[in-house]
């Protein structure tokens, strides 16, 4: 057992540098496009750390300024008791889907498209 622990340990990113890295990832979601927390976490070369992502939200220092709001589930759903982020959702134009989910196939930021092929028109 023990050497699955450490196993296990071996293929956890590093804290900081992890997080660093999410709002990096963050920064750079244009208004009116969504990631969700598994695309975050496969951008870091981390596919299976979507939670940790979601912990770095959680965490994320209020003076830099990201964009959080930009970050919902694979589903589209927002975080729960955030009521402010559809709203801001809303304000950059992200379509929303009658159930309140975020229109995916319409607003998530696929990153490897031009930005002119990656717009959406509302």
């Amino acid at each position: 057992m023990r050497e699955m622990c450490y196993l296990w340990d071996m293929q956890r990113p590093e804290h900081t540098a992890f997080y660093e890295e999410v709002y990096e990832i963050v920064a750079q979601i244009p208004p009116g496009k969504v990631l969700t927390y598994g695309d975050i976490a496969a951008l870091t070369g981390f596919p299976a750390h979507s939670r940790m992502v979601g912990r770095a939200m959680r965490e994320a220092p209020d003076g830099r300024g990201l964009p959080c709001h930009r970050v919902v589930n694979a589903g589209g759903r927002l975080a729960p008791g955030w009521v402010e982020q559809r709203t801001r959702l809303q304000e950059e134009g992200v379509a929303f889907r009658q159930n309140g989910m975020v229109h995916m196939k319409r607003c998530r930021w696929e990153i490897d498209k031009p930005e002119a092929e990656n717009s959406t028109i509302l």
